[in-house]
Protein backbone atom coordinates (compact mmCIF):
# COMPACT_ATOMS: atom_id res chain seq x y z
CA UNK A 1 0.00 0.00 0.00
CA UNK A 2 1.65 3.21 -1.11
CA UNK A 3 1.58 5.82 1.71
CA UNK A 4 1.04 9.71 1.24
CA UNK A 5 1.44 11.08 -2.55
CA UNK A 6 2.98 8.62 -4.10
CA UNK A 7 4.98 5.53 -3.30
CA UNK A 8 8.73 7.50 -3.86
CA UNK A 9 7.92 11.10 -2.35
CA UNK A 10 10.27 11.42 0.20
CA UNK A 11 8.30 11.43 3.12
CA UNK A 12 8.09 7.75 2.29
CA UNK A 13 11.60 7.13 1.98
CA UNK A 14 11.88 8.23 5.19
CA UNK A 15 8.98 6.20 6.76
CA UNK A 16 11.28 2.68 5.08
CA UNK A 17 14.68 4.33 6.88
CA UNK A 18 12.76 4.68 10.11
CA UNK A 19 15.80 3.52 12.94
CA UNK A 20 18.65 2.77 10.14
CA UNK A 21 22.19 2.89 11.78
CA UNK A 22 24.21 5.61 10.11
CA UNK A 23 26.37 5.92 8.73
CA UNK A 24 25.18 3.92 6.29
CA UNK A 25 25.70 2.98 2.20
CA UNK A 26 23.37 2.50 -0.59
CA UNK A 27 23.18 -1.01 0.05
CA UNK A 28 22.46 -0.74 3.61
CA UNK A 29 19.93 1.81 2.71
CA UNK A 30 17.97 -0.73 0.35
CA UNK A 31 18.23 -3.55 2.53
CA UNK A 32 16.97 -1.45 5.11
CA UNK A 33 14.08 -0.07 3.08
CA UNK A 34 12.93 -3.76 2.08
CA UNK A 35 13.62 -5.05 6.23
CA UNK A 36 10.54 -2.37 6.08
CA UNK A 37 8.53 -2.98 3.36
CA UNK A 38 9.32 -0.46 0.87
CA UNK A 39 7.69 -0.77 -2.07
CA UNK A 40 9.37 -1.13 -5.30
CA UNK A 41 9.15 2.42 -6.38
CA UNK A 42 11.11 3.44 -3.19
CA UNK A 43 13.51 1.06 -3.50
CA UNK A 44 14.40 1.34 -7.16
CA UNK A 45 14.92 4.88 -6.17
CA UNK A 46 17.02 4.40 -3.48
CA UNK A 47 18.92 1.49 -6.17
CA UNK A 48 19.77 5.04 -8.19
CA UNK A 49 21.12 6.84 -5.68
CA UNK A 50 24.78 7.74 -5.55
CA UNK A 51 26.85 5.39 -4.35
CA UNK A 52 28.55 6.99 -1.09
CA UNK A 53 28.15 6.74 2.82
CA UNK A 54 25.15 8.78 4.03
CA UNK A 55 25.93 9.74 7.47
CA UNK A 56 22.24 10.96 8.39
CA UNK A 57 18.96 11.23 6.67
CA UNK A 58 19.34 14.79 5.56
CA UNK A 59 22.40 12.76 3.16
CA UNK A 60 19.70 10.40 2.09
CA UNK A 61 17.52 13.09 0.89
CA UNK A 62 20.28 15.23 -0.80
CA UNK A 63 20.90 12.07 -2.58
CA UNK A 64 16.97 11.45 -3.06
CA UNK A 65 16.81 14.68 -4.37
CA UNK A 66 19.81 14.31 -7.29
CA UNK A 67 18.30 10.80 -8.29
CA UNK A 68 15.09 12.73 -8.97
Amino acid sequence: MTRGVGGESPANVTTYLKGIDYPANKDDLVKHAKKNGAESEVIDVLNQMPEQEYGNMADVMKGYGETR
